[in-house]
């Protein structure tokens, strides 16, 4: 049915088809993550987060609390796919992640950094990049002064300001007990609590261990 085109016009058509995903891809988060990520298969549990995440971007919701079992894809989604498509969106936004240790923080820091930095990212948000100087993977900064700050639970969280404070998995499954969950807990009040900007967003990603975990607490 294409051939009554010129190669012209086909092309052309491409550009228009191109274009189009990658705008879409800037404003529908799920299409986003299909987008970098081939691979991905989505479930229903996929499109409420996802959902959820745009309303998080829009300003519409402002506090979320996402509880599931291991291997659902909570923490790909919340700590590194999502974050990289609101600085896409928002390149002036600053990040805190914290986790239950400062070095899986680190490890989604350089997954966004890396993301961001790639040939498909640079397609659909193409004025956003990464300070040529920004190498570290628990710290950088964007072209706009948006910047991603990674801590481990309990950790110092210092001169720091978040408009997006996410917090995946605050208690490791090798310290799970009363103490682990009050010394958490009581982080969570005194230190990246106290960071958060006017209007920012706090996002907590955790499997359930007992009703005094932080989401129970909360």
């Amino acid at each position: 049915k294409f051939s009554k085109y010129s190669d012209e016009e086909l092309r052309l058509m491409l550009a228009i088809a191109m274009h189009d995903d990658q705008l879409k891809a800037k404003n529908d988060f799920l299409h986003f993550v299909k987008m970098v990520w081939p691979d991905f298969i989505d479930g229903y549990h996929h499109r409420i987060m996802a959902k959820k995440f745009e309303e998080i971007a829009q300003g519409k919701t402002k506090r979320l609390i996402v509880n599931m079992p291991p291997r659902h894809t909570k923490s790909e989604f919340a700590s590194y796919l999502f974050p990289a498509w609101l600085m896409g969106n928002k390149p002036k936004t600053k990040i805190i992640q914290a986790t239950h240790t400062a070095e899986l923080s680190y490890r989604f820091g350089r997954k966004m950094r890396n993301l961001m930095n790639d040939m498909e990212y640079r397609k659909i948000f193409k004025n956003v990049s990464l300070k040529q100087d920004s190498k570290a993977s628990g710290r950088w900064e964007t072209n706009h002064e948006g910047e991603y700050f990674g801590a481990g639970t309990g950790g110092a969280i210092t001169g720091r300001g978040a408009d997006l404070l996410i917090i995946d998995d605050p208690h490791s499954e090798q310290n799970i007990n009363d103490t682990a969950f009050d010394n958490a807990y009581n982080w969570y009040l005194s230190g990246p609590r106290q960071r958060l900007q006017p209007g920012g967003a706090i996002v907590i990603v955790m499997t359930r261990w007992s009703e005094r975990d932080l989401t129970g607490r909360l």
